[in-house]
């Protein structure tokens, strides 16, 4: 059996400068490779034209660029677009490219399902497989039919970003980097529930904006909704927080998914209100997309705009984030159970 192959994509340009040591290549091939795998994107090694026939031979010994095309896709009728990707360990994970005007965002997944168990996530009714790695977070974006098009990356996909954080790290790292993909880090957006381990070392270690996962102001009925907060309360979180700058070019948000009947009226805006008080901060309201076996509904878009309306006249700068892809259950964890699902039973 063929031994497999080291991936070259989601290494570091210290990590590719090791390879071209231990190959004995010149230590300048090390920025010729990552151009070729971050600028050029090329799928193959011999597409490497400026390595010499012998180094490129020596490289494709031990090494490929490891990327890999999405095994399935979902088209909405508003343009939207559900990739569903096979990890190695024949696993799925989903990415989800949402055009809009003049931008084109693509959600990314960090994990093969979460441990967080959100009550409203389909992913979290998974359960947790497995962290995937850099080169598995990057080639959701070098693998994507769209990719020349996109103007942002979302970190909302499968999986909780700040569990999986030396890999998530090292992808922004190659996002963001000169020898990399050069994005500003205000292109990018990394969506937690708020893990005491990994959010203070984020904020410092990286400029990416930060989207926390709140979806109620009241201690026990998030503790509900998401079992995270009694590990880390939102009080604990928001206090942390404030010992940062978000004033400037770096964005904090807040993600409310507005649930009927249960965290939409009045009374939960003005505990909003309290409990942010002293941040700077906005909040976006999401409309629920309806997931089997969970008894939650999302509310209507006058209830939404009443809850806005009242954050926004208090100053607390909110919008409503448009629902897209609904037809083709753009929630993520929806296509990759089913799938799952169907290779258990084959």
């Amino acid at each position: 059996m063929e031994t497999p192959k080291t991936a070259l994509l989601g290494r570091t340009l210290d990590e590719i400068q090791q390879i071209v040591r231990n190959l004995g290549m010149p230590k300048f091939a090390a920025k010729q490779i990552t151009s070729w795998l971050y600028d050029k994107k090329v799928e193959t090694i011999d597409e490497m034209t400026n390595l010499s026939l012998k180094h490129r031979e020596a490289l494709k010994e031990g090494y490929e660029v490891g990327a890999s095309a999405p095994v399935e896709e979902m088209r909405s009728v508003d343009g939207t677009v559900k990739y569903l990707f096979r990890t190695p360990a024949h696993n799925f994970i989903e990415a989800v490219y949402i055009p809009d005007e003049d931008r084109a965002t693509l959600c990314v997944s960090s994990q093969v399902g979460c441990k967080m168990n959100c009550k409203f996530c389909m992913t979290g009714k998974q359960g947790y497989t497995a962290n995937l790695t850099a080169q598995q977070i990057i080639n959701q974006i070098h693998s994507l039919p769209e990719r020349d098009k996109l103007t942002n990356v979302v970190m909302m996909g499968m999986g909780e970003p700040l569990d999986n954080l030396d890999e998530v790290l090292k992808a922004l790292d190659i996002l963001t980097a000169s020898y990399g993909y050069a994005w500003s880090p205000k292109r990018i957006t990394v969506s937690t529930v708020g893990l005491r381990k990994g959010l203070q070392r984020f904020i410092e270690e990286s400029d990416c904006h930060l989207a926390v996962s709140l979806h109620s102001p009241v201690p026990p009925q998030r503790a509900e909704l998401m079992p995270a907060e009694k590990a880390f309360s939102m009080t604990e979180m928001v206090e942390l927080l404030k010992n940062y700058d978000f004033s400037k070019q770096r964005r904090l948000s807040f993600e409310y998914i507005v649930f009927k009947g249960l965290n939409d009226s009045q009374i939960y805006a003005r505990e909003l209100l309290k409990l942010l008080r002293g941040l700077d901060c906005r909040i976006n309201l999401i409309r629920f997309h309806a997931i089997p076996g969970v008894n939650l509904e999302g509310a209507d878009m006058d209830t939404m705009t009443r809850f806005r309306d009242y954050l926004t006249t208090h100053e607390l700068f909110t919008t409503i984030r448009a629902s897209r892809g609904e037809d083709i259950f753009a929630a993520c964890g929806m296509l990759s159970t089913a799938k799952q699902e169907e290779n258990n039973k084959s």
